[in-house]
C-alpha cells in the first residue's frame, strides 16, 4: 500500500470538502492515487456531502451533556432551524456530545475520530446525515466545565449555559444560569475581565470624552464612570437579577454564601458570517454580463 503523505490528503480534502479521515481513508483504498480516490468518493455518494461543505451552516443546536460534576456544551451546526429540530440531527447532537463527555475531549478533530457506532466514526456519521438530509452538518466547537456544583440552562436549542458554583440553593444556581442565559455576561466580576478587553473599552471611552471638549478633570471623570458603567453591564454580580430586577446579581449571592466559580455560554452562530442573499444584485450582475 502506498504511503498517504499529509500533503496528498490535503489537496484531497481542498478538492472535495470532505474530512481528514474520510480523505485519507479514501487514498488508502485507491492506493494514493487521488483521481480514483474522487471517482470512488463520487460513486458512494459522498461526494454529495462534499458539495455540501461549502455551504454556510450557521444555524443549528447547542447540546448539554452532564455525570456528576462534569458538563459539556456542544454546538453543532446546520444551514437552516428546520433541519435543527429534525430528529435525525438531534439524535446525531446529542450523541456526540455524550461521546465527547464521554471521552472528556473537547478537540473537534478528535472528536471526529470517535467511534459512533460499530466501525463508524462520528465523522462518517456526520457525512451519512449529510448525505440524508441535504445540508451542510457541522460539529463546531465544545466546552467541558467542570464543579461540585453544576446548573444547566437551555434557552430552546439556540442558548446553552453551564455555571459552576459553591454552597447556595440548586434553585439559585438554576437562576444564575437563566441569568447568564438572558444578559450574557463576560465575566463572574470586575477582577475576573479579561484586561485586554478593558483597555479596548477604555480606549473608546476616553476618545469619546475627550470629544466632548471639556476640562481635564470632568473628563477623567467621564471615562471613570463610562468604564465603571460598562463594567455594571457585563459582570454578572454587578447585573440586575433576572428573577427580581430591584437586587443584584451579586446580592442574591451574598444573602445565600453563594460564590460562582465560572460560567460558559455557548449561542448557535456566534461568529459565524451568516450569507446574506441579494438578489437583486445577482440579477443586474447577470443582466450586465449578458449584454457584454
Amino acid at each position: 500500500m502506498a504511503e498517504i503523505s499529509a500533503k496528498l490528503v490535503k489537496e484531497l480534502r481542498d478538492r472535495t470538502g470532505l474530512g481528514m479521515m474520510e480523505c485519507k481513508k479514501a487514498l488508502q483504498e485507491a492506493n494514493g492515487d487521488i483521481e480514483t480516490a474522487i471517482d470512488n468518493l463520487r460513486k458512494s455518494g459522498q461526494a454529495k456531502a462534499a458539495k455540501k461543505a461549502g455551504n454556510i451552516a450557521a444555524d443549528g443546536a447547542i447540546i448539554i451533556a452532564q455525570n456528576g460534576n462534569k458538563a459539556l456544551l456542544l454546538e453543532v451546526n446546520c444551514q437552516t432551524d428546520f433541519v435543527a429540530k429534525d430528529a435525525g440531527f438531534t439524535e446525531f447532537a446529542n450523541k456526540v456530545a455524550e461521546l465527547a463527555l464521554v471521552n472528556n475531549t473537547t478537540d473537534v478533530a478528535a472528536i471526529a475520530g470517535l467511534a459512533y457506532t460499530d466501525g463508524q466514526t462520528v465523522e462518517e456519521a456526520r457525512v451519512e446525515l449529510v448525505q440524508k438530509i441535504g445540508e451542510n452538518i457541522q460539529v463546531r466547537r465544545a466546552e467541558i466545565i467542570e464543579g461540585n456544583n453544576l446548573a444547566t440552562y437551555r434557552h430552546g436549542i439556540r442558548i446553552g449555559v453551564v455555571v459552576s458554583y459553591e454552597n447556595g440553593a440548586e434553585a439559585t444556581g438554576k437562576s444564575v444560569a437563566m441569568q447568564v442565559a438572558a444578559f450574557n455576561p463576560i465575566a463572574v466580576d470586575e477582577t475576573s475581565v479579561p484586561a485586554d478587553i478593558l483597555a479596548r473599552e477604555k480606549d473608546i471611552i476616553e476618545a469619546k470624552a475627550k470629544e466632548s471638549g471639556k476640562p481635564d478633570a470632568v473628563v477623567e471623570k467621564m471615562i471613570t464612570g463610562g468604564l465603571q458603567k460598562y463594567l455594571n453591564e457585563v459582570t454578572l454580580v454587578n447585573q440586575p437579577y433576572v428573577m427580581d430586577n430591584d437586587k443584584k446579581v451579586g446580592d442574591v449571592l451574598k444573602s445565600e454564601g453563594m460564590t460562582v466559580v465560572t460560567f460558559k455560554r455557548l449561542e448557535v452562530g456566534e461568529g459565524i458570517e451568516k450569507k446574506q442573499e441579494d438578489f437583486a444584485a445577482e440579477v443586474a450582475a447577470a443582466q450586465a454580463s449578458a449584454a457584454k
